[in-house]
């Protein structure tokens, strides 16, 4: 603990991190560095592909884009720090670099989780009611629904970095965590933070009921258009346009209710280190995979993509 303290400033904080130079650890790092690589190049050719392919210029396709905004500037918050930490052997982190991935994180888990709430109501007006998608779904729509979903998280974001980093702290400052993580930083303050922690809860409560709320009830009445569908093929099609969304929103929601609704005597610091890696750096990498694999639209478009990059290549 020593050789850790005198890396540092005393305004410094001490990761823990969550990876120990064992044989076994260091496959693991191995693991989610690749995961990481995934996530980051995964995301970066998913808005490449919808910025240059007009026919997935559409709403949905501009809200994945946002999506994937969001996944890589979160992988890109913790993991880099994590992965320097590891290899240089060195734990601190500066006093205003811990206030800035609080700030972040809080950020982009806000505005993705409403950004996910947003996306299924969507989903149920392009179901429910396509002849009027276009009308409903414009281009100002669009624009308002991610705004709203960026500005929901930066204000929720610097609020709760703000109160975080005027509480005094004392002692070590040892974070049993592998980056600055909210309640894990709020064990080392020297006040009492009860009062905090309680509003955190609720505020994480209205984060995730708020826009979780959305995406049940727009598909309870899209489970009601699809079921008054005379069709099997046009039932079929319907779901399988909501799979994609279905499945990136139960990852996300998953690990996220999983972290922050459990009630504290139930809460683990190994068991949120491996939850936080799972939707910090696998969901991102995820999202990619799932929207692709599963649009004809995405592949036919990496296919156009590469097919180009062929005939560029060729002398």
């Amino acid at each position: 603990m020593e050789i850790w303290w005198n890396q540092s400033s005393t305004d410094d904080f001490i990761l823990l991190g969550i990876f120990s130079h064992s044989l076994t650890d260091t496959v693991l790092f191995s693991m989610v560095m690749v995961v990481f690589t995934g996530a980051l190049w995964g995301n970066i050719l998913l808005i490449f592909l919808i910025y240059i392919d007009n026919r997935l210029h559409t709403p949905m396709y501009f809200f994945l884009s946002q999506l994937s905004l969001m996944d890589l500037m979160l992988v890109c918050t913790n993991v880099p720090k994590m992965a320097v930490n590891f290899l240089s052997g060195r734990k601190s982190i500066s006093f205003v670099g811990c206030g800035i991935q609080i700030g972040l994180f809080v950020c982009l888990v806000g505005s993705e989780g409403l950004l996910l709430g947003l996306m299924a109501y969507d989903r149920y007006v392009a179901i429910s009611h396509p002849l009027h998608y276009p009308v409903l779904m414009n281009q100002k729509v669009c624009l308002q629904i991610a705004v709203s979903s960026w500005a929901f998280g930066l204000i929720d974001g610097l609020i709760q970095m703000v109160v975080v980093m005027t509480f005094p702290y004392c002692g070590l400052r040892v974070v049993d965590h592998f980056f600055c993580e909210l309640l894990s930083l709020l064990k080392l303050a020297c006040v009492d933070t009860s009062l905090f922690e309680k509003m955190v809860f609720v505020c994480c409560v209205l984060m995730l009921l708020f826009p979780f709320s959305i995406i049940v009830a727009s598909y309870a009445r899209i489970l009601g258009t699809v079921l008054r569908m005379r069709s099997a093929q046009s039932q079929k099609k319907a779901l399988a346009t909501c799979s994609s969304h279905l499945t990136a929103v139960s990852f996300f929601y998953g690990a996220a209710m999983f972290i922050y609704l459990r009630p504290r005597r139930y809460r683990a610091p190994s068991h949120d280190k491996v939850v936080s890696i799972f939707y910090t750096v696998l969901t991102p990498m995820l999202n990619p995979l799932i929207y692709s694999l599963r649009n004809r639209e995405v592949v036919g478009a990496l296919r156009k993509g590469l097919g180009r990059c062929r005939i560029g290549s060729q002398p």
